[in-house]
């Protein structure tokens, strides 16, 4: 289409004709003052219009740019003061608790404390199922171990449970939590330090050296302090407690290797006397966790729960799943409490390499284990009559009935 037919379009639509100083068409000059090209019907825009809307786009572009300003000076200030906008709506409920129980919980830390304890998180110690720890020291010298709370759920319940257990504890065989933190998202929990890690690194590790070998005494003296510490949590502290997540990983050792119980994340406090407890679905590790958390079938859950996780570990403990068991119970760990059962003699003879007084240890922690993990709780003894048990001759310790549950 030339410039002529441009025109005639333009002038039929009742716009004038404009040109450049050359000669080309550039546009019809409508009466409404719009411009249209090539008439008044098609492509019309009004200078106006568009210097409004130009002025439109000004102002929502500046109104966008301020408001992402202000969103990222918000995030700036509040994760450099340790917390999180979208995270601390589960804030008020552990204020709340923490006001609640002020007498009960040890001394609280800013984040920018727990920063300078740790050297801004230099030292890891390890990862947990609820965060990594960092090793750290107080200001007096004391060296502690710092875990930093993941809080899968999101609402505060892993450090909730951790605050009120081990706050009421005072246990030579229970970890002593020295203080916390609390700042938005930023859950912090400052326990003493273990400089012989946990249990797992010296009992369950198929590639540890001679260094983590430890004698059958000594696992002997491991399955007691534990025993002892279960046993004041279910009996001897003001409120009886069920930790549901008994094992090695969770077993600290002290410089003279006291066994220690930590990480109380699952933790449930039974206010009243009885030992029942009502939990929302099954808690606790694979292989550790009783039937009855499980199913309701096998009973009810209560601090028998904890007995059956103890039998387990110290099953572990005696190294029995590494010695010399046929390829087909090897091969699935189910059969394994079955095979030791029946074969307890020629096993505590041969682990004990025909110690005597040895035979005895292992023969005690193999009996009593296999009493703690019956399948019915009531079956089971208590952490009371566990350490009557493992303090007590051999010669009064009976086997279990063969009703063990194959996982």
């Amino acid at each position: 289409m030339n410039k002529t037919d441009n025109c005639y379009l333009c002038k039929q639509s009742g716009g004038q004709c404009a040109y450049s100083q050359n000669g080309e068409f550039r546009g019809c000059l409508c009466s409404n003052g719009t411009v249209g090209n090539p008439d008044c019907k098609i492509n019309g825009s009004s200078r106006s219009g568009r210097h409004s809307k130009t002025k439109t786009y000004i102002v929502a572009s500046t109104s966008c740019l301020l408001f992402i300003c202000l969103f990222a000076l918000t995030f700036f200030f509040t994760f450099k003061n340790g917390s999180h906008p979208f995270e601390a709506k589960n804030e008020p409920r552990i204020e709340s608790f923490l006001q609640k129980n002020e007498k009960l919980h040890p001394k609280r830390y800013t984040y920018m404390d727990v920063k300078r304890m740790t050297k801004s998180f230099a030292g890891k110690l390890g990862q947990g199922g609820f965060g990594a720890v960092y090793m750290g020291s107080l200001s007096d010298g004391r060296q502690v171990a710092v875990k930093m709370l993941n809080d899968t759920k999101a609402d505060g319940e892993e450090f909730i449970n951790e605050v009120a257990s081990i706050s009421r504890t005072s246990h030579v065989n229970v970890v002593t939590l020295l203080g916390f933190c609390s700042e938005g998202s930023k859950r912090a929990l400052i326990y003493e330090y273990m400089p012989n890690g946990s249990l797992e690194k010296y009992a369950f590790n198929v590639n540890m050296n001679s260094e983590n070998i430890l004698s059958w005494e000594k696992l002997f003296d491991i399955a007691i302090g534990i025993a002892r510490g279960l046993e004041y949590l279910h009996r001897g502290c003001s409120t009886r407690i069920v930790h549901f997540d008994i094992k090695p990983h969770n077993i600290l050792l002290d410089q003279d290797f006291c066994p220690k119980i930590s990480d109380f994340g699952l933790a449930k406090l039974c206010l009243n006397k009885g030992s029942a407890i009502s939990i929302g679905g099954a808690r606790g590790t694979i292989g550790y966790i009783a039937p009855e958390v499980y199913s309701k079938q096998f009973g009810t859950v209560s601090t028998k729960s904890d007995v059956y996780s103890y039998g387990m570990m110290v099953l572990e403990m005696v190294g029995a799943r590494d010695k010399n068991i046929n390829a087909e119970s090897e091969s699935s760990s189910q059969y394994f409490p079955h095979w030791i059962y029946e074969h307890l003699n020629d096993y505590c003879i041969s682990a004990s390499e025909i110690n005597g007084e040895i035979t005895e240890l292992v023969r005690k922690m193999i009996v009593v284990g296999l009493w703690c993990i019956q399948v019915i709780p009531t079956d089971r003894p208590s952490m009371t009559r566990v350490v009557e048990m493992l303090e007590g001759s051999t010669s009064t310790l009976e086997l279990p009935p063969k009703v063990l549950l194959s996982l």
